[in-house]
């Protein structure tokens, strides 16, 4: 069951996927070392490409299709049982987690905190157990929601990005910007993505957790949104990005860069994109 409400600005419903690029980019763009970029915003002005539609393996960012199927399987209330099979998961794998233990019990909206903020694969094994059911089952879900949106570059092998089976599958930065554009319609994927710091207070049924977003434009720039970080070796590290400008919502995909240089990249595509947006 979808558990979010819409978001209540209109802005965020213009068409996002085909757009209209900048005329000013070429000469006025930003440098980008990233292998592969994107940045539209919520008019449909496509403000910066750079092998916007190269395939390519895009590590963590997959946990958002993981985010978007879980709020529409679920009940932010349900309550899932962390098992041994899902620390263990995220330990051989050498995987960000959100340092869950066997036993806890959390709810399904803890569980998306502990998904997005410290990229917890541990919690995208919970998830996926509780929602495919079953790591197969779900991933088959997180494919066919990727279809039905028209992500027609896109394909998912787990719910967390790690390299294995099949490098995690592969996306494009294209893709992953109409994703986000659908994902950030739901009010409670926004409040999760936004938030910086989540603290889980201790109960009969697990232990106190802090959570913090691996996203550090939250910190540093200002009217950002989320969205969510990722890296292994085959992708490098990404980033997808988030922000309002100018009366409107900008969406930016780095894929294949470098760890600060992205956010600092991030943080001068946002405000070129606003300075196209105020004309100048």
């Amino acid at each position: 069951m979808h558990t979010g409400g819409l978001i209540g600005s209109a802005i965020l419903v213009g068409v996002m996927g085909v757009g209209v690029a900048s005329p000013a980019q070429a000469a006025d763009a930003p440098a980008v070392g990233a292998r592969s970029a994107y940045v539209i915003d919520s008019a449909g002005t496509i403000h910066f490409n750079k092998r916007e539609t190269s395939r390519v393996p895009v590590a963590s960012l997959v946990k958002i299709m993981t985010a978007y199927v879980v709020l529409r399987e679920g009940r932010l209330s349900d309550t899932i049982t962390i098992t041994a099979s899902d620390v263990r998961h995220a330990v051989r794998s050498g995987a960000t987690t959100a340092r869950l233990k066997k036993g806890e019990r959390l709810t399904t909206r803890d569980l998306l905190y502990g998904l997005m903020l410290p990229s917890g694969a541990d919690a995208a094994s919970a998830l996926a157990r509780r929602y495919g059911p079953g790591n197969d089952a779900f991933v088959a879900k997180m494919n066919a929601a990727a279809q039905r949106l028209g992500l027609s570059d896109t394909r998912y092998t787990n719910p967390d990005g790690l390299p294995t089976p099949g490098k995690g599958g592969y996306s494009t930065a294209v893709d992953q910007a109409k994703l986000t554009k659908v994902a950030l319609a739901d009010s409670t994927f926004r409040t999760v993505v936004s938030r910086e710091v989540q603290k889980i207070p201790k109960t009969a049924v697990h232990r106190a957790h802090t959570w913090r977003n691996t996203n550090k434009l939250l910190e540093s720039a200002s009217g950002i949104i989320g969205v969510k970080t990722g890296y292994t070796n085959a992708a490098g590290f990404c980033l997808v990005f988030a922000g309002e400008r100018s009366g409107r919502v900008v969406i930016g995909v780095l894929l294949g860069d470098k760890d600060a240089r992205r956010f600092s990249t991030a943080e001068k595509l946002l405000d070129y994109a606003e300075t196209q947006i105020s004309g100048g």
